[in-house]
C-alpha cells in the first residue's frame, strides 16, 4: 500500500500533470466566462437583430402543461445559445494555437538562421588551427 501511495505521489507530481490541472481550472473559468459572453452580450443583441427574440424562450411545446404535469418542450433556443457558445470556445483555442505554433516557429527560425562569422574571424581561425598544427 505504501508503494502505491509512492507512485500515486510520483505521478501526480510530474510536470505535466500539474499543467494539465491548471489547464483544467483555466478552461473551465474560460468557459464561464464565455457562457456569459454569449448569454449576455451577444444573444439579446442577435435577438433583436432577428425581431425582438428571446433565444432562451424558444422552444417547441412537445406535450402541454395539465394538472400536475409539467409541459415537455424541446429547447432549441438554448441549444442555439450552446451552438454559438462552442464556435466562440473554438475560435478562441485556434487562435491562441495559431498564436503558440507562430511563436514556435520564430524561435525554431531564430536559432537555426544564426548569421555566418565575419570573415576575419574565419581567416584568424584558419591562421590559429595552422600554427596549432
Amino acid at each position: 500500500m505504501l508503494k502505491f501511495v509512492q507512485e500515486f505521489r510520483e505521478f501526480a507530481m510530474r510536470g505535466n500533470v500539474i499543467d494539465l490541472a491548471v489547464g483544467v481550472v483555466i478552461g473551465t473559468a474560460f468557459g464561464g466566462i464565455t457562457n456569459s459572453l454569449v448569454k449576455d452580450v451577444i444573444m439579446p443583441p442577435l435577438g433583436v437583430i432577428l425581431g425582438k427574440v428571446d433565444f432562451s424562450e424558444l422552444k417547441w411545446e412537445m406535450i402541454k402543461a395539465s394538472e400536475g404535469v409539467q409541459a415537455v418542450t424541446m429547447n432549441y433556443g438554448l441549444f442555439i445559445q450552446t451552438i454559438v457558445n462552442f464556435i466562440i470556445v473554438a475560435w478562441a483555442m485556434f487562435v491562441i494555437v495559431k498564436l503558440m505554433n507562430t511563436l514556435k516557429r520564430k524561435q525554431e527560425t531564430g536559432a537555426a538562421d544564426a548569421p555566418p562569422p565575419p570573415r576575419q574571424e574565419v581567416l584568424l581561425e584558419e591562421i590559429r588551427d595552422l600554427l596549432k598544427k
